[in-house]
């Protein structure tokens, strides 16, 4: 990538762009804000109907309905976006899910289904992703959480899986660099989404988590999705030229408490 103004219009002009769980939240906002800025975005997801609603806010935005978790995904995932644009720049692993899980309710199955979303999945497309990103001398951007460096009672499996992906961050960052591949991270608080519905919580309990999170958050309310994204593309930024091995906390400053 060549060096330009970190906040300059059309910086990713040019540029491939891969977002997983674009079709909501995070990734959506992601998605779009990659788009405006230039790049050609493949936005991924399991939800057709959700990840039509993303592509229809730009016209560089193209998407591909698959679970990332499946056996093939990662081949699939990568190989379409490279025969659609290319080139790959930047994968953007923002697929994940939240689980309330006390210990005394854990079981094997839930933890196994936990990890293979929020840390193998992430591990297979960054590796399927190497020989583009090696050819681009591009950047991975994983999405973490404030709870990957911090305890969550009742949600430790979930918080383990997002302290698992800041390692792989650190530990990525090094082994890649004499690729010339950036690696860095997001790690938001809470910020508004679909993750706690998605995650089976009655809808009750899901508007009291959310006023308890604003109560206790210094800055007085939960995050938005453009905040986080408008992070994603400073990470990935061309002009960012000389960070890695990065975990940017974005949470109205929760983790100073």
């Amino acid at each position: 990538m060549t060096e330009g103004s970190l906040s300059s219009p059309g910086r990713f002009t040019g540029r491939a762009v891969v977002v997983t769980g674009a079709g909501s939240g995070i990734g959506r906002a992601t998605a779009i804000a990659f788009a405006q800025d230039g790049a050609r975005v493949l936005g991924v997801g399991r939800r057709a109907d959700a990840l039509a609603e993303t592509a229809s806010r730009h016209a560089r935005i193209t998407v591909l309905a698959a679970d990332v978790c499946a056996a093939d995904a990662p081949r699939t995932v990568i190989d379409t976006a490279f025969e659609r644009f290319g080139r790959i720049d930047v994968l953007v692993n923002n697929a994940g899910a939240t689980a309330l899980m006390p210990l005394a309710e854990a079981t094997a199955q839930r933890i196994g289904d936990l990890f293979d979303l929020n840390v193998t999945a992430p591990s297979l497309l960054a590796a399927a992703a190497l020989p583009h990103l090696r050819t681009t001398g591009g950047s991975i951007v994983n999405v973490s959480s404030t709870y990957g460096h911090r305890p969550l009672p009742g949600a430790a499996h979930y918080a383990a899986t997002k302290a698992a992906l800041e390692h792989l961050t650190r530990s990525w960052a090094l082994e890649l660099a004499p690729d010339g591949i950036r690696v860095n991270a997001l790690a938001p608080g809470p910020t508004e989404s679909e993750a706690l519905a998605s995650a089976g919580i009655p809808a009750a309990t899901v508007e009291q988590i959310k006023t308890d999170e604003a109560a206790r958050i210094p800055l007085g309310r939960r995050g938005r999705p453009e905040e986080i994204a408008a992070w994603a593309l400073h990470l990935a930024a061309p002009a960012s030229t000389w960070l890695t091995g990065q975990i940017l906390t974005l949470d109205g400053g929760l983790e100073l408490l």
